[in-house]
């Protein structure tokens, strides 16, 4: 959390124009997006030179968000990306708390001699950044952009753009408010959002109600022909190759969400989804409680993040990773049959 005297000095900081640049975890998702557009136009106001740069591509369905037209795809430039985050005055980390997520765009703000912060809500965050406003309670890091904005005194800066973008991050990263991280602060939250005049059934539709043919098909192939449930143990999981991407399509996005099915089975307390693209197994996680798969991603798959979902990754075949998966999961049984 942030203290008075940091707060002052932030302040400060944010009193004559910088060049800043935001980031976010590679393969951006609502509430990484949300809150870095969120913070940009927020930025923008305040007089600021602001760019927003992410390792890689993101779902089309964000690309609605106000100032997306801005964001520079590192992938894509590079050179543009690494010397603006070279020459920036301060850097802004969203959604993400270990600089390894962003791998070489990790690297540039770890040599860079900006004054850094972090806004993330995930768990167990690495010590790299001078201002650090992290909290794990707390429902997404576009509900701490608005703590922040408000720190600061500024929450009657939140106009309409910057309002569609937290909302964004809010209605996604709670499940649209049914996961317990949504409080009643957040919900407070939102509706004051609404107030302003941010229209929260367009939001919805935009985000959730622009399935393309293929990606139907995918989660119908997926949910056929790569969908397995253990109720003995209490876990399900689904796998999808790079073969099976191409086959139907795949683009950006098509896979959010697709772990949450698992979920919804009566018994099943653990979902898995393992999908392979570009060389790598990329594996979702989520749990009901007392699970803790934070923990197993951290352990075993070299990743991690909240208590109920989490991710990791793996550069061995998708079979193998499964197997490992298939492996593990029994010294997990007691807290899966609950």
């Amino acid at each position: 959390m942030l203290n008075t005297t940091e707060i002052t000095e932030i302040k400060q900081l944010l009193s004559s124009e910088k060049n800043i640049v935001i980031t976010t975890h590679k393969s951006p998702d609502g509430d990484a997006m949300g809150s870095s557009l969120a913070l940009y136009n927020y930025l923008k106001l305040k007089g600021h030179k602001v760019k927003v740069i992410t390792q890689n591509n993101y779902p089309t369905f964000l690309h609605w968000l106000p100032g997306n037209e801005y964001v520079i795809v590192a992938d894509d430039k590079k050179a543009k990306a690494q010397e603006l985050i070279l020459n920036a005055d301060l850097i802004f980390c969203l959604d993400f708390n270990n600089l390894k997520r962003i791998e070489y765009v990790g690297e540039w703000i770890a040599s860079a001699h900006a004054v850094k912060f972090m806004i993330d809500h995930h768990q167990q965050p690495d010590d790299f950044a001078k201002y650090m406003f992290s909290t794990v309670n707390t429902s997404s890091t576009c509900e701490l952009i608005y703590d922040f904005i408000e720190m600061l005194g500024d929450l009657r800066q939140i106009d309409l753009n910057i309002g569609k973008c937290i909302y964004t991050g809010l209605v996604t990263d709670t499940g649209s408010f049914r996961f317990k991280s949504a409080s009643s602060l957040t919900l407070q939250k939102a509706s004051y959002l609404i107030s302003l005049g941010v229209d929260h059934a367009s939001i919805y539709e935009k985000v959730y109600d622009t399935n393309t043919y293929d990606r139907l098909q995918l989660m119908g192939f997926a949910l056929n022909h790569r969908f397995v449930v253990n109720k003995e143990i209490g876990y399900s999981y689904m796998w999808l190759t790079d073969a099976e991407l191409k086959k139907y399509n795949y683009k950006t996005g098509d896979t959010e969400g697709f772990v949450n099915y698992g979920l919804s089975i009566d018994g099943v307390r653990l979902s898995a989804f393992f999908v392979e693209r570009d060389g790598q197994i990329k594996v979702s996680f989520r749990c009901k409680d007392p699970m803790d798969v934070n923990l197993l991603a951290r352990k075993y798959f070299n990743g991690g993040g909240h208590k109920n979902a989490a991710g990791g990754s793996s550069d061995k075949k998708i079979e193998d990773v499964v197997n490992d998966f298939l492996t593990i999961i029994p010294q997990y049984k007691n807290d899966l049959q609950i």
